[in-house]
């Protein structure tokens, strides 16, 4: 009895030891890390982080702590903010590398878990990455093909705009379906009628997803998902329509496999499906079914929702600002005319139009927060000790408004992007698209969309809103992961 009690006191006093040298090498790490607010047991920083007001609760720890800063979501993930173009630019670029590694996103995280090019890391990001862009280059990526595809689908989005008559519309699907149609002919090998029932109902699916992960449920989320996953919620339904996204994906890639043709491929479900046959006896492949689902979805979804969401938003701040749309109608007519379709090389000779879609993206600021990174190593940074597999929030939208590059960032002024002369001026801290190793690889194919869709539509319509400009509200109806704007109505009429 005796020996049993001196043993387990033994064991007592082991496991005692164990956990205070556990705290005290936690308490050595966290020395060296970035500074930032003290977390509390199980909710973090939760207190200092209001989830409807993300973006200004972490500029107050900013205004803190400085440029680069740690910052607890919840009971267990310990992040590392970059904040301005300096601190993004030397850890993304300088040191590309080592915060090349993915970090978690909340609701992909929980529906991904680590698969598809987009939530990978590591040797499988790298491979996927590798042949996702080698593969749409061969789709016209790039090329002149993706153009004519573009130009293609810009007529269809004119015609059903003409069809409206003039008559008060809410854009919202009328873009989404337009832009999604462009990634949907690389992706599917095939576009989708604008009236497809099954069509809208991905479209709505996109939407609700990525509007959730903007809400102030979404930021509660992503703080606490480890435990809300399991929750009833308004994160089921958007679990629930990422799944139903995943489905759709499922039914093309079978009936791929019923039909393909390994000398032929028609899109890229089937470049993916023939190398996973060349690939079938490598047991540590990376291109296997679960991989080509989450990366066929990755790109149908970061193809559909950015892109269109940029076009809904910007058609507001146009009209909120006429004198804006006046000038870039006038330059359209003097540099392209009524009756030439635009291509992408005309941008080359319209500095104004380039302007005008450059601050409309830097503005609206899509992603504020980034995809988050992780680090690949033990970093150095600053004079800090990142450890590896840290997370790290790379924050476009401080860069996008940081003041050193940008006067006046909260304002919407395209003369944040020319010279003196009227001259387009580029900025380093444009970085709506990120940049380093894991930057958005669709960044040309989006550039030349918003060209092409703008100055289409623009050479073909004036459009008029119900409310006068000064009462048009352009502030973001939400903003977390992402930024939504609000809904509206407005009026496309023929020049």
């Amino acid at each position: 009895m005796l020996a049993s009690g001196m043993l387990l006191v033994a064991v007592l006093a082991f496991l005692s030891v164990m956990v205070l040298m556990s705290v005290w090498r936690q308490r050595k790490v966290l020395a060296k890390m970035p500074p930032g607010p003290t977390p509390l047991p199980f909710i973090g920083n939760f207190l200092d982080l209001d989830p409807e007001k993300l973006y200004n609760s972490l500029l107050k720890v900013r205004e803190g702590y400085g440029p680069v800063f740690t910052v607890h979501l919840g009971p267990s993930r310990r992040i590392v903010m970059l904040w301005g173009y300096n601190a993004v630019k030397e850890a993304l670029v300088d040191q590309a590398e080592e915060f090349a590694g993915r970090g978690e996103q909340g609701i992909f995280d929980w529906l991904f878990k680590g698969y598809g090019v987009v939530f990978s890391t590591g040797e499988r990001a790298k491979q996927l990455r590798r042949f996702s862009i080698a593969t749409l280059r061969d789709f016209g990526f790039g090329k002149r093909g993706i153009e004519e595809r573009i130009q293609e689908e810009a007529s269809f989005l004119i015609q059903a705009l003409r069809d409206t008559h003039g008559a008060c519309i809410d854009p919202t699907f009328y873009m989404s379906r337009t832009v999604s149609n462009v990634i949907s002919s690389i992706v599917f090998g095939d576009r989708f009628e604008y009236e497809d029932t099954e069509f809208l109902s991905l479209l709505g699916m996109i939407m609700g997803s990525f509007q959730f992960s903007a809400t102030s449920s979404g930021q509660l989320f992503e703080m606490f998902y480890s435990v809300m996953k399991h929750l009833p919620g308004p994160q089921q339904q958007a679990y629930k329509e990422v799944q139903g996204l995943k489905n759709f994906v499922a039914k093309k890639v079978q009936h791929n496999q019923r039909t393909l043709d390994p000398n032929c491929p028609r899109d890229f479900i089937d470049s993916f499906l023939i190398r996973m046959q060349r690939e079938g006896k490598n047991p540590h492949t990376e291109f296997n079914m679960r991989n080509l689902l989450e990366t066929t979805l990755n790109l149908f979804f970061a193809g559909t929702e950015t892109v269109s969401t940029t076009m809904r938003y910007g058609f507001l701040l146009l009209m909120k600002n006429p004198d804006v749309a006046a000038k870039m109608h006038e330059e359209i007519d003097q540099v392209i005319g009524r009756n030439q379709q635009p291509k992408y090389e005309d941008h080359l000779k319209m500095p104004y139009t380039e302007a005008v879609i450059h601050e409309i993206q830097r503005f609206i600021d899509v992603l504020p927060l980034g995809l988050a990174r992780s680090t690949t190593k033990d970093v150095k940074f600053r004079g800090f000790l990142i450890p590896k597999g840290t997370e790290v929030f790379p924050v476009l939208g401080s860069v996008l408004k940081d003041p050193q590059f940008f006067p006046d960032p909260d304002s919407f002024n395209p003369q944040h992007f020319l010279d003196d002369k009227g001259q387009f001026k580029k900025s380093d801290a444009f970085m709506p698209f990120s940049v380093g190793k894991r930057n958005c690889f669709g960044e040309n194919l989006a550039k030349t969309e918003l060209f092409i869709f703008f100055t289409t539509i623009m050479q073909n319509f004036l459009f008029k809103s119900p409310t006068e400009p000064h009462d048009i509200d352009i502030s973001p109806q939400y903003v977390g992961f992402a930024t939504i704007p609000r809904r509206y109505t407005m009026s496309f009429l023929p020049r």
